[in-house]
């Protein structure tokens, strides 16, 4: 494994570690009963996570930016691999960094601050569309190291015919 592919698996496995964190509350929301204790929980874990220390938030975005600079910098080697693993790849890390632009840090913002035209309906509702958005960013970021590793199976595979055809 080369340092452009461990940044990347680094980054990946990172956000996975802080979405795996946020599905204690995400779980609750979407597959338990609703209660006021549940919501109660998600709103005070997200608003946790939204007023934490700037430093946390620059730490997270700039693991995702290390691992899209090394996704792009895999796709320098325009080789099989580069075009079919390596770009598919890019596709899904930039879908998933679309939804945690698009629908996660509005969520955030929703539950932690709400609007004073905003109800206690709005704030389930938010938690609902967030906890969904963060299992869908999790899917994203299982099928791009599913992708990381066909593509160095890939590799070890081909290394090892060559070697046999070389007997």
């Amino acid at each position: 494994m080369g340092f452009r592919q461990g940044a990347a698996l680094a980054s990946v496995c990172f956000c996975l570690g802080v979405l795996f964190i946020s599905f204690n509350a995400d779980y609750r929301v979407l597959y338990q009963p609703m209660t006021d204790k549940t919501i109660d929980d998600a709103v005070q874990f997200y608003t946790t996570f939204h007023n934490a220390p700037k430093a946390v938030l620059n730490l997270l975005h700039s693991v995702i930016a290390i691992g899209m600079l090394a996704f792009v910098a895999k796709l320098h080697k325009w080789d099989e691999s580069a075009m079919f693993f390596d770009g598919s790849s890019v596709g899904v890390f930039v879908f998933a960094i679309m939804l945690y632009t698009t629908v996660v840090i509005p969520g955030i913002r929703t539950v932690a601050i709400p609007l004073e035209q905003e109800t206690r309906e709005d704030q389930v509702e938010a938690l609902r569309v967030l906890a969904a958005g963060n299992t869908l960013i999790v899917v994203c970021l299982g099928l791009v190291l599913a992708l990381q590793v066909s593509s160095s199976f890939k590799e070890s595979l081909s290394i090892d015919l060559h070697r046999c055809s070389q007997l």
